[in-house]
């Protein structure tokens, strides 16, 4: 990596200066070093920890934007109580301004976005060179790091016959075979670690997990196991699905045995960053939720709705699956009319799937055929997240 050509910093997430790190300011790296009284180095591995300092020293975020990167491509090092990494801009992006990128970052702020989407909009509306209606384009949906090494993997092909259609996400392999007997095709066994797993522990989860995909390649169904993608690995899944905390959890090493053991990978997302993050891991769908309130876990992220749930069938770059809350076949039916690829079901399935699964099928299919014929307009999304004293 080069020299990096700027520093913005943001404190308040508002326009106009204010202490010595409140409010956007834009400065040549070596100021920046400047400020935190070290040697003026000027080289881009030293942006992580200029970034990291300045948050130390008072702001609450700090994006250092146009960053040569490898083969030349610019990069953005963002650092927010939310997340941190780097932003891959679209590949037709030129050097961002300053000035600029600190305006439309602020004006994302202002629309109610936490620091970490702000910047990503941010990053898109300087792409977009002014164009209105931006932030509905997909080509212009940037990709975000996990780490501090700035990867991004290879988009692979889906196979664009096979939909995911109702996806039912079950804790044993009996459930698994109810709900392959009444007659879906994607499933997800989520078995939750205790607090301590033993032994005997492990091995009953080998044992589910064995009976569930064998009863899931009779039944020519996907399985993807939640979490444990060693296992699933070993055993033969098809793949698996990861929550955005655990794969942070990972170090990059396992995050890059994870997507190289040839698992279909299944992210959750429920912002726009995590939507760029797992963009940067190619997976085979990207989770939305929750589209409406929730019991099954408790979260802090504001409900979807539907306008969110088809903004990110639009910008997605691989097929959206709708998660939480969905109890009803209208909710299914509203959930694919958005362009969604599956729809989650896992309380709705009830005790016996056999009778409720059908209903769900029909309301799918109502949803797609609405979806082709008067797909929903191009719209901005609303913040999942409230900021702090909102």
């Amino acid at each position: 990596m080069s020299t990096i050509p700027t520093v913005v910093v943001l404190g308040d997430g508002r326009a106009g200066r204010g202490g010595a790190l409140a409010g956007p300011v834009a400065a040549a790296l070596a100021e920046a070093q400047q400020w935190l009284g070290e040697p003026e180095t000027g080289t881009a591995d030293a942006a992580p920890a200029v970034a990291r300092r300045l948050r130390d020293g008072g702001a609450s975020a700090v994006c250092i934007v146009g960053v040569a990167g490898d083969q030349g491509r610019l990069l953005h090092w963002l650092d927010t109580p939310h997340a941190r990494g780097w932003i891959a801009p679209p590949a037709a992006s030129g050097a961002p301004a300053a000035d600029r990128w600190a305006g439309e970052w602020s004006a994302a702020t202002d629309k109610g976005f936490v620091a970490a989407d702000a910047a990503l909009i941010a990053t898109m509306a300087l792409a977009a060179g002014g164009r209105p209606g931006f932030i509905s384009e997909p080509q212009l949906l940037p990709r975000l790091s996990w780490g501090e090494a700035p990867r991004f993997a290879t988009p692979v092909a889906v196979r664009a016959a096979h939909r995911l259609g109702l996806y039912a996400i079950v804790d044993s392999a009996d459930r698994v075979q109810q709900v392959l007997a009444a007659g879906v095709k994607t499933v997800q066994l989520r078995i939750k670690a205790p607090p301590a797993p033993d032994d005997s522990w492990r091995a009953a989860l080998r044992r589910e997990v064995e009976r569930s995909i064998a009863a899931c390649r009779a039944g020519g169904a996907e399985l993807y196991v939640n979490d444990h993608w060693q296992i699933a690995a070993e055993l033969g899944a098809v793949g698996v699905h990861l929550g955005q905390e655990d794969l942070a959890a990972m170090s990059e090493q396992h995050r890059a045995a994870m997507l190289a053991s040839g698992l279909a990978l299944g992210v959750s997302s429920h912002s726009l960053w995590e939507l760029a993050r797992a963009a940067a891991l190619a997976p085979r769908y990207i989770a939305c939720g929750p589209v409406w309130p929730t019991l099954t876990k408790d979260m802090p992220w504001q409900p979807q709705g539907l306008d969110n749930l088809a903004w990110w069938c639009r910008m997605a770059p691989a097929p959206v699956v709708a998660i939480g809350g969905i109890l009803a076949p209208q909710q299914v039916q509203d959930a694919a009319r958005c362009g969604a690829d599956g729809v989650c079901i896992v309380r709705g399935l009830g005790e016996r799937p056999q009778d409720t699964v059908p209903q769900f099928q029909a309301a799918l299919e109502a949803g797609r055929r609405e979806h082709a014929s008067d797909p929903p307009a191009a719209a901005w999304p609303h913040p999942s997240l409230l900021r702090a004293g909102d």
